[in-house]
């Protein structure tokens, strides 16, 4: 059954509770209490909804967070069953430190139809391409690149690739500037960054690299409504990580997940700024009134849309 949409304005309102709760300590210097303000409003709001709602991409398992770990039921424990994924605070440095692109993020899908993701690194590759030959986890960069510049007729030195600005991805950057692509490198957030592919007016053509499991399975959530391409693969690099996956069912450890794979059925997508940042406004309050930005997305009913609220505090 698909989600009702009546159930859209409530999320919404989840993301943008949080994104409040936590612009109050923006540029304060503490990325921990930032987050925590976010997942202390995230899941007192979303216990007031009628739903039956269970965490599968959370905090951490019950033993690393008190609150919205993996498991976690929330909601009136009546109304339909839900599988809801939060990031409720994505780039707490952003926050933090008062930099552009601080969101408050949340995925909801039918029950048993979002991928349970492991904390974990994630290989992944998106872009605005509807065919699933044309780019592939499985191609050198030089092949993506050629074949995604084939597809859009566009020359190399007229595509953008976004990536995170870390060492591992130093041999793809080196690749990417003598292919004359132009780079957009970001320092976190990479759930924004999978997410600029959707829009022609970000100029990104494509996403690359290793970011965050959980953070790919959110961004798969959106770029799935948006009629995107997704591929994603975990990384896991130490027994521990390995034996957390076998339990959560993972039995291919080395397995190319398709969007297909990740997200099934239908979903509620909601990004609600906290900083300004490419993809949404920040939080604005003004006297007793506060104004949010959210991008929000719901596949069964086809919205694709940014929604602006002006709510009392």
């Amino acid at each position: 059954m698909p989600i009702d949409k009546k159930f859209i304005s409530s999320f919404v309102n989840v993301t943008s509770k949080a994104a409040l709760a936590s612009s109050y300590l923006v540029g304060k210097k503490d990325k921990k209490a930032a987050d925590k303000a976010a997942v202390d409003s995230m899941r007192i709001e979303l216990n007031k909804m009628e739903i039956q709602g269970k965490i599968v991409i959370g905090e951490g398992e019950l033993d690393e967070a008190p609150m919205l770990y993996i498991g976690e039921k929330l909601g009136s424990n009546k109304g339909p069953k839900l599988d809801i994924a939060v990031d409720p605070l994505e780039g707490t440095n952003f926050a933090a430190n008062n930099l552009p692109g601080a969101l408050s993020v949340m995925a909801i899908a039918e029950k048993d139809k979002l991928f349970n993701a492991p904390e974990t690194y994630m290989e992944k590759i998106s872009t605005r391409v509807k065919d699933n030959d044309i780019v592939d986890l499985d191609n050198s960069v030089k092949d993506n690149i050629y074949n995604l510049s084939d597809y859009l007729n566009k020359n190399p030195e007229n595509l953008t690739a976004c990536i995170l600005d870390r060492p591992r991805h130093n041999n793809i950057i080196e690749e990417l500037k003598k292919l004359k692509v132009n780079i957009k490198l970001i320092t976190d957030g990479d759930v924004a960054g999978a997410l600029l592919v959707t829009d022609e007016r970000y100029n990104v053509d494509i996403f690359l690299g290793i970011g965050g499991g959980p953070e790919g399975v959110l961004a798969a959530s959106a770029l799935d409504a948006f009629g995107c391409n997704f591929q994603g693969r975990f990384l896991f690099t130490t027994d521990n990580d390995k034996t957390r996956a076998n339990k959560m069912g993972i039995k291919d450890l080395s397995k190319k997940y398709r969007l297909n794979e990740i997200i099934k059925g239908d979903s509620i997508f909601c990004a609600t700024g906290i900083t300004s940042g490419d993809l949404v406004s920040g939080i604005e309050i003004n006297g007793n009134e506060y104004i949010s930005e959210t991008l929000v997305t719901h596949k069964s009913s086809g919205l694709k849309k940014k929604i602006k609220l002006t709510e009392k505090i």
